[in-house]
């Protein structure tokens, strides 16, 4: 998995381009910068998802610029550069660097660290803000620890959109399962199980409750929901 939009801060400007076009044959929208101060001096230097930084730049310094990107941003950052020495790597990955490729350093490796630092920060990011469904305990956590506790149809219907991830759950699928369950007869209505499982939800938590009615075709759970 890679970044949408990267950061490219290295004064080495035919190796910043050559890098910059590997990247962005890889589908990524590169800004590359051979000073420190031009990234700053952008109108928005705080938006890109991922940052590739050299130590020894004109302008703020690397390990400096490092501090600067992690007051404001959690989005990745790699340090690309040929200082070698335990107590330089120490000092960066104080300051917050996620990974240290020390030159010479292929496109293909920074590629593949940029890779697997942006594929942990999302993983992480994910499970952050994600639902949680406990379906031995019947319970459904929100992203803010709030619990709700969940009948036998609402855990069923929890357990299709968990193994739907973020598919549309179809109507027809539903009803199907709904046929072997009391629900059927008492409700004898697809709406009114999918309401009373919003509402169970919305008494519970304050959080907004992602669950969508895709018209004449089925739901939808749009967050990320797994199970705990």
């Amino acid at each position: 998995m890679l970044p949408a939009t990267l950061a490219l801060v290295d004064d080495d400007t035919e190796y910043c381009e050559f890098l910059a076009q590997h990247l962005r044959s890889q589908g990524v929208e590169v800004a590359a910068y051979s000073d420190s101060s031009d990234l700053l001096a952008d109108d928005a230097p705080y938006r890109f998802d991922f940052y590739v930084l050299d130590l020894m730049l004109p302008g703020v310094a690397g390990t400096e610029l490092l501090r600067i990107i992690r007051k404001r941003s959690q989005a990745g950052v790699l340090i690309v550069s040929g200082r070698l020495g335990p107590e330089v790597f120490a000092e960066v990955i104080n300051a917050g660097a996620d990974m240290y490729l020390t030159k010479p350093v292929s496109f293909e490796q920074v590629e593949l660290a940029v890779r697997a630092v942006h594929r942990r920060i999302m993983t992480t990011a994910r499970t952050a803000t994600a639902w949680k469904l406990d379906s031995r305990r019947s319970l459904l956590t929100a992203p803010d620890g709030q619990s709700v506790e969940l009948g036998a149809t609402d855990l069923m219907l929890m357990e299709c959109f968990l193994q739907a991830q973020g598919e549309t759950v179809s109507r027809d699928h539903i009803r199907s399962l709904l046929t072997h369950t009391s629900a059927a007869e008492s409700d004898n209505n697809l709406h009114a199980t999918i309401y009373r499982l919003r509402r169970r939800i919305e008494k519970a938590t304050p959080v907004a409750v992602p669950l969508q009615s895709q018209q004449k075709v089925g739901y939808q759970f749009r967050a990320p929901l797994i199970a705990a």
